[in-house]
């Protein structure tokens, strides 16, 4: 009997030895084509046990990024170049969210959502905890108490969050749930028209930040677009109504889209369907800055409030001086020897103007960064999102984000407070995260059935505290919540990381 030999096996009818890793002679070998369908029949839709693999991978790579770090230090080594440890543990970590949903929410939280901190009078005393303003497309305007709040004050609607993503159950019982959300009583009021916009409003008094909140109405018919201040700056009372808190800052005989306010709070923008509008808030005059055929959909005002990035629904994106004469775009002949393609937005622009932007297709949503006061995310209504160097446009986007599925929809953009992430719905359903710098989609995934409209990170930025500063804090995660809300016809959810 022959010798056994490692790696080879002996073939008694031919008498020798065969390689135990290479075809067994006169066996038939299996074609590409039933290899890959009998694969695609082994295939099992995704699962509990297909979510705790998933996990089980993302806890290998932790571990293996830190076996890296200790060897090598803040910078990994990989077939892909080299990478920051912090930026790819951060990477990682925002690829597996938790997601919970709130019961009872459906139709007030569509359009716009903010959070902010506030004090509250309750038979107890002062109370200061946050809250949560919500407006919805039916023109209703919500505020939601945040957190532990006192037990005797009374409540109109409480709403209890219920997990929805991952799929596995071991995963969501490791991080704690959010907090509860509770409507009090007189807390819910009707604006006349769908609400476009909700925005902290900065406003110094006596060397202090005060708390007030820019409000704005679309209007519809004879309704007016307005824009409103709700002064938080005092205390809620407990048996008023949150309609007793709101003043009017200015009516337009116009559309309002979109507006923004300036970094001190003494100035507000108006994007309408005829231009665009710069409003001073202590004396509530509005001058027209812009005037063109097309609306303006999104817009955004840098923090002195001299600079008005306005985007349009003819997909131009346009850069206004409000401290030049109001620009008429609609007024300017266009040269008859130029070649005219129409696929290019029909404005035209002054001699001494800044160059335009055009996208493909309507502005959905326009997103400036603080980190780098030149560049701004840009979202448009064909499945783009781009990102801009004001100091570049002639050279076009500097960073493209692929995945987006946009074809009518407003559909805001979120940035983390850090400018690390940015991260929006899509008519598909999906919620997508993707890495600001890198442009790799970090999350993507369906928990909905209605389209995620509405992106708010739930605790903003310091203002003291720029960006660069967050970033440059290692701990800046560890010390602070870092969760965001989303906003759908459906109802409101809430994404956090552990």
């Amino acid at each position: 009997m022959a010798r056994e030999i490692v790696g080879y096996y002996y073939d008694e009818e031919k008498k020798r030895f065969f390689p135990t890793r290479g075809p067994i002679p006169g066996s038939s070998r299996k074609r590409k084509s039933e290899s890959s369908s009998s694969a695609d029949k082994s295939q099992k839709p995704a699962s509990e046990s297909d979510q705790a693999r998933r996990t089980q991978s993302w806890m290998k790579s932790r571990s293996k990024i830190l076996q890296f770090r200790e060897l090598c230090g803040n910078i990994i080594p990989s077939r892909k170049g080299k990478f920051n440890f912090q930026t790819t543990c951060q990477n990682k970590q925002a690829s597996q969210p938790l997601i919970w949903k709130y019961g009872q929410t459906q139709k007030k939280v569509d359009n716009v959502v903010q959070q902010m901190n506030i004090d509250i009078d309750t038979p107890a005393g002062t109370l200061e905890t946050d809250i949560l303003l919500a407006g919805g497309l039916n023109g209703t305007l919500s505020l939601f108490l945040v957190g532990n709040v006192e037990q005797e004050f009374d409540y109109e609607i409480e709403c209890s969050p219920e997990p929805v993503w991952p799929v596995n159950k071991v995963q969501q019982t490791e991080c704690i749930a959010p907090h509860n959300l509770c409507m009090p009583v007189h807390a819910s009021i009707f604006m006349g028209s769908d609400i476009t916009c909700i925005k902290m409003l900065r406003m110094p008094v006596d060397g202090a930040l005060t708390r007030n909140v820019l409000i704005t109405t679309m209007g519809s018919g004879e309704s007016r677009g307005v824009a409103y201040i709700m002064d938080v700056a005092a205390p809620l009372g407990y048996y008023s109504s949150t309609s007793e808190s709101l003043r009017r800052l200015a009516s337009f005989e116009s559309t309002i889209w979109d507006a923004d306010c300036s970094y001190n709070g003494d100035k507000v923008a108006i994007g309408a369907n005829r231009g665009a509008f710069l409003v001073n808030v202590e004396s509530r005059v509005a001058s027209q800055v812009l005037h063109c055929k097309s609306d303006v959909l999104s817009l955004q005002l840098d923090n002195p409030g001299n600079i008005i990035l306005c985007g349009l629904r003819n997909g131009a994106i346009l850069t206004v001086d409000a401290r030049q004469k109001c620009q008429d775009f609609a007024s300017q002949h266009r040269n008859p020897n130029a070649h005219h393609d129409s696929s290019r937005p029909k404005l035209q622009r002054n001699a001494h103007y800044p160059p335009k932007i055009s996208m493909p297709s309507s502005i959905a949503c326009l997103k400036s960064l603080m980190l780098y006061d030149q560049y701004f995310l840009a979202s448009s209504m064909d499945g783009s999102i781009k990102l801009y160097d004001q100091r570049l446009i002639q050279k076009g986007a500097v960073q493209s984000y692929e995945g987006y599925v946009n074809s009518h929809t407003r559909i805001q953009l979120g940035v983390d407070p850090t400018e690390r992430f940015v991260m929006s719905g899509g008519e598909d359903c999906k919620m997508r995260l993707w890495s600001i710098k890198s442009a790799e989609m970090l999350f993507e995934n369906r928990f909905m059935s209605s389209v995620p409209s509405v992106v708010c990170w739930a605790k903003p930025a310091d203002l003291a505290r720029t960006p660069g500063e967050l970033q440059d804090d290692q701990d800046y995660w560890q010390k602070h919540e870092w969760g965001v809300w989303i906003g759908s016809r459906e109802g409101l959810f809430y994404m956090d990381w552990c």
